[in-house]
């Protein structure tokens, strides 16, 4: 049989065909991939995720997640920069909430701004201010998105950041205490990171690794102060009103405390059954509280404690400004989400005429009602003339939000410096959390902080503050949560 034999240019162009179908075949899904990846991109460390494609993820300040935010993670950038560019040894600490946010988040751009703002005080401070210290602190900002949906994508990535050339050792913020920041903690806890709440005051956070601790009181502290205040006043009765969502622990923990410690033997009553209302039925809410003013008019309860967000708050006031008893005045007392509300919401409050008070988590005055709890150098940060006030004087700080982001990251960062003699990591600086005492208190501007084996601050002292006309908190007293005094310098 003869052989086939086909002519050598027809040879090369066989090959070379199938070279370049091969390739292709590699190439074109390559390309695709890229192609699509470029599209999720975002920036370095943050992608496009969910349906509204929401930028989530971790950035050193090169990604901007909402314009409001350009101004303080611009300085932020600026800082990280300077540790490289000087090649000073750092390790980084983490600032992680939700910072693109939408109606469904209980936060405002206001306070997450002013929270971020705290939090580079904190890291300007340890790195070449009046407590500079080393190793520096690079400060990353990770954003889980709107109600903190993408939690599971941007703990992975801070997860990722420990072993990468950002040294990760510690995550602070953490948002809001719901159900997703609390799942969140616990899978940070368990690979190995510190971890301090800013604003976290759900009564209990179970963290089984040991490196949780927050600097807020919790909602047990905050109803003891908000009762012990209330008699003081001479208030001797009240009513509860409280989401009964699922899911809001803040509201239920703290519905629960004022009850079981306003009431009392020496005549200290609630003149009715706790009145609730459920945010998570997003159709009728509005009108349960529009329904209450009726009854609270029938119950002539000398205060009302509202458990409950603060943007329902503005809502339950509009309705008891509504009242059919107009000639009856109301006293509202409520706790620490107040102050989430925006500058707007507050003067929207402040307009229905009816008296209100809140346990707020910090006030920039405290230090003068008490000069003992609260560390003064922390606290002229946050005075006329201080060095926020000099970076961003387009905003106002009296909502604390600064205050308790700024304590929480001098928390991680005065870890780190006790950590310092060995080798910083995270369990190295969670374990010092635990040596936090006498001398090695933090201290915070909120007041001087050690911790609880659970996590929870030590004689934690909290503002009452009024909501005056002009939708500005005013400090009325600080009072000590559980009515204890503070431990003296």
């Amino acid at each position: 049989m003869p052989r086939l034999e086909w002519p050598l240019h027809i040879v090369r162009r066989v090959v070379i065909g199938v070279i370049v179908v091969a390739v292709l075949a590699v190439a074109v899904p390559l390309t695709v991939d890229w192609i699509q990846e470029r599209r999720a991109r975002c920036g370095d460390g943050v992608v496009k995720m969910g349906d509204d494609h929401e930028c989530v993820g971790v950035t050193d300040g090169s990604f901007i997640f909402a314009d409001h935010l350009k101004s303080v993670e611009d300085k932020i950038k600026k800082e990280n920069d300077l540790l490289e560019e000087h090649g000073e040894k750092y390790v980084s600490v983490a600032y992680m909430t939700s910072f693109t946010l939408t109606d469904d988040d209980s936060n405002s751009e206001e306070s997450v701004r002013h929270e971020l703002e705290g939090a580079y005080l904190a890291q300007y401070r340890h790195n070449r201010g009046d407590r500079s210290s080393s190793p520096k602190i690079k400060l990353l900002i990770a954003n889980m998105g709107s109600v903190a949906a993408h939690w599971e994508h941007t703990v992975d990535e801070l997860i990722d950041r420990k072993t990468s050339h950002d040294k990760l050792v510690a995550v602070t913020g953490l948002g809001p205490s719901d159900e997703s920041n609390l799942t969140a903690l616990k899978q940070l806890s368990r690979n190995g990171l510190a971890l301090v709440a800013s604003t976290m005051t759900t009564t209990r956070i179970e963290d089984p690794e040991g490196r949780f601790v927050r600097v807020s009181p919790t909602n047990v502290d905050e109803a003891y102060a908000a009762s012990a205040y209330l008699k003081k006043q001479k208030v001797r009765t009240a009513v509860v009103v409280q989401d009964d969502a699922r899911k809001n622990y803040y509201a239920k923990t703290l519905g629960d405390a004022f009850t079981d410690v306003f009431q009392d033997a020496k005549g200290h009553e609630l003149v009715a059954d706790r009145m609730t209302y459920d945010s998570s039925v997003r159709k009728t809410w509005q009108n349960e509280l529009q329904y209450m003013s009726g009854q609270l008019c029938d119950q002539k309860p000398e205060a009302v404690f509202f458990a409950g967000r603060g943007k329902h708050l503005t809502r339950f006031l509009d309705a008891i400004a509504n009242r059919p008893c107009q000639d009856r005045e109301f006293m509202v007392i409520t706790g620490d989400d107040t102050t989430n509300l925006t500058a707007d919401d507050l003067a929207h409050a402040a307009e229905t005429g009816v008296r209100v008070l809140y346990t707020g988590l910090a006030h920039p005055d405290m230090w003068q009602k008490d000069r003992d709890s609260v560390s003064r150098l922390s606290a002229r940060h946050f005075q006329p003339g201080g060095s926020l006030a000099k970076w961003f004087p387009d905003d106002q700080h009296q909502d604390g939000q600064a205050i308790m982001a700024h304590d929480a990251v001098l928390t991680a960062a005065q870890g780190i410096r006790m950590a310092a003699l060995g080798d910083v990591t995270g369990e190295s600086v969670a374990r010092m959390f635990h040596q936090m005492n006498s001398g090695q208190r933090v201290p915070g501007a909120s007041g001087f902080l050690s911790f609880q084996d659970n996590g929870n601050p030590r004689d934690k002292v909290i503002p009452i503050l009024h909501l005056n006309a002009k939708g500005r908190s005013e400090l009325v007293e600080v009072s000590q949560p559980r009515d204890e005094p503070p431990a003296k310098q």
